[in-house]
């Protein structure tokens, strides 16, 4: 089964909460009450979603978090690997591999082909679709489709 994992599905849960007023800056504390979070796991989500350029975050009394660009500028892809790390459906799909079989491995290139067309459909998608779902729904099949060919 592919699937993201919970903090990830998370990250997507506290990204649209700070989409819904993208100007304002949130406090952790706010964020996991219109998230319906625990507070600590909204810290250590915002925390990659910093490092990866998401989120800006403020200190002091005042301080918080906010969206760091406007959320149709937010492909799937950087929030799932912002959590998650690189996208690679195998160690041979991404552009690192240090597999021991690469040399000899028939289905390399058709693992790479998949990686290419997931990657391909989560970087068509923003946070903007995300916080729309009657539109991503339909979307999706779409791109799917034509990036498979």
């Amino acid at each position: 089964m592919l699937r993201v994992t919970k903090l990830t599905d998370y990250a997507t849960v506290i990204l649209a909460a700070l989409a819904e007023a993208p100007g304002r800056v949130h406090s952790s504390a706010e964020l996991a009450d219109r998230s319906r979070l625990e507070p600590p796991t909204v810290a250590k989500v915002l925390k990659p979603l910093a490092h990866a350029g998401l989120v800006d975050s403020f200190r002091g009394a005042n301080g918080g978090y906010r969206l760091a660009r406007p959320a149709h500028e937010i492909p799937l892809r950087a929030i799932v690997e912002a959590i998650e790390g690189p996208l690679n459906m195998t160690e041979c799909s991404g552009e690192h591999s240090s597999c021991e079989h690469e040399a000899h491995c028939g289905v390399q290139t058709h693992w790479r082909r998949i990686n290419d067309v997931i990657a391909d459909a989560l970087g068509g998608i923003t946070l903007a679709d995300m916080l729309t779902p009657s539109a991503a729904r339909k979307s999706i099949p779409l791109q799917l489709a034509a990036a498979g060919g």
